[in-house]
């Protein structure tokens, strides 16, 4: 293994394990501060019981995530110091405001887990708020910082050296909008479809149990809410890749010449040796309508960049599908739910309504990490866009095969931890009937 694929393997396999307890950072406490919401207003003991078991479980991923995360911030110094030294000056501030917003999370955290009882009760649920704030705002400053390394604005290059550093443009540069609304509408989405597959399990064995029953019908309600959200945001996010990032877009859809009315791709095996995309389901003009609202736009074909600039457009291509194809069905999952819902007048608990949805328990996190696979897969072999080569940002520090190995051990003993946690704390779930 060559130093830069140990160093990419490790910060591949650092991001995957880290993004998914940053989701759950991002959206469990909203289900929390719901529940607790609905108690303040009904009064049902139902929902200040799962309000504090969703606070355990928030708790649980909230310090995992935080061990991850440190790992992260280590990783970059130590795997990518000619990255740090050239982007750090520039893209220092979302950093320090991620930090900023991660400490209100935690802080606020202490306050809704140790203040029940202790503080006046809105007082309380305000607390509950500031962690969904926190931790929201703390994924959208981590994810500004990813998006200047595909649209990187706010500085300018004079004889090879970065000058005239705005890191206000930095941050605000032409992807922030696009990729933090993406990221951030996925993971209540991933949450929500997540938390109801687990009740729905639950509820399959035990249908008449209120704490299930209210759960599954709070954190359905947000996944699907969100899942009609994401084709909005997933738009937006596309047309930025078309005007700022067309080579991914082509890698994307793998798409080999440059045309105009371009077909969008269903499916397909990109073939990178005879430059070819088989047996793919192709809708004419769709990918150029999709991309500039034009059915007559040109899209930029990948025959248009030499080789050695091109995306691994297998991967890419491979993981927008996947995501696609996730984001398609969970979709699908809210409109049936909604549908059953306004049809029999009440909580949508068919069994095989139920077992689909216990199916679709994992399909947004799925669709999380093809979506990162692609956002950063995609933008290689730069790792700031058309201006640093991921190869001139690795380490030179030689055997990162150790620390690799180390890290995976770390990962695997974290994950083991939290199945234990969550099937203590979480899983064992109360029994709670309703007694008129």
């Amino acid at each position: 293994m060559t130093d830069l694929l140990a160093a990419r393997a490790q910060m591949a396999m650092s991001l995957a394990f880290h993004i998914i307890f940053a989701a759950v950072g991002i959206a469990m406490p909203m289900l929390m501060v719901i529940a607790e919401g609905l108690w303040l207003k009904t009064r049902e003991e139902v929902y200040l019981t799962l309000a504090k078991q969703w606070a355990k479980g928030t708790a649980i991923m909230f310090a995992v995530g935080a061990v991850s995360g440190t790992v992260l911030s280590f990783e970059l110094g130590l795997l990518w110091p000619n990255f740090m030294a050239y982007a750090g000056p520039i893209i220092g501030m979302p950093f320090s405001l991620e930090g900023f917003a991660f400490f209100l999370e935690a802080i606020f955290l202490g306050l809704y887990l140790y203040g029940w009882d202790r503080i006046p009760k809105l007082a309380h649920w305000f607390a509950g708020m500031m962690v969904l704030l926190g931790g929201t705002f703390s994924g959208i400053f981590v994810v500004t910082a990813n998006a200047w390394m595909n649209t990187p604005t706010g500085f300018s290059i004079v004889n090879g050296e970065v000058t005239n550093v705005d890191p206000i443009a930095a941050m605000l540069n032409p992807s922030s909008f696009s990729q933090a609304l993406h990221m951030t509408i996925a993971a209540f989405l991933a949450v929500g479809f997540a938390v109801a597959g687990i009740h729905a399990y639950f509820l399959r064995h035990d249908p008449d149990n209120l704490f299930h029953r209210r759960a599954f019908a709070i954190a359905l309600s947000v996944g699907a809410v969100f899942a009609l959200l994401q084709p909005i945001s997933g738009d937006i996010s596309a047309k930025r890749v078309a005007k700022y990032q067309p080579i991914k877009l082509a890698a994307m859809e793998a798409q080999w010449e440059t045309e105009r009315g371009a077909p969008l791709r269903i499916g397909g095996i990109p073939d990178e040796d005879a430059e070819e995309t088989r047996y793919a389901l192709e809708i004419p003009k769709a990918l150029s309508f999709l991309a500039h609202f034009d059915f007559n736009a040109e899209i930029m074909g990948l025959k248009e960049v030499p080789r050695e600039d091109r995306p691994p457009v297998t991967i890419v291509h491979f993981a927008f599908q996947i995501m696609v194809a996730c984001g398609i069905v969970l979709i699908t999952v809210g409109i049936i739910g909604g549908w059953l819902a306004w049809k029999h007048k009440g909580l949508p608990t068919q069994r095989w309504y139920l077992r689909f949805v216990t199916f679709c328990t994992p399909l947004g996190f799925i669709a999380i990490e093809a979506g990162w696979t692609v956002t950063e897969v995609g933008r290689q072999p730069w790792v700031i866009y058309n201006i640093m080569r991921t190869a001139d940002a690795v380490t030179p520090m030689p055997n990162l095969v150790v620390p690799f190995i180390s890290f995976t051990v770390l990962y695997i003993f974290l994950s083991i931890i939290v199945f234990v946690l969550m099937r203590r704390h979480i899983f064992q779930s109360p029994r709670l009937y309703d007694t008129n």
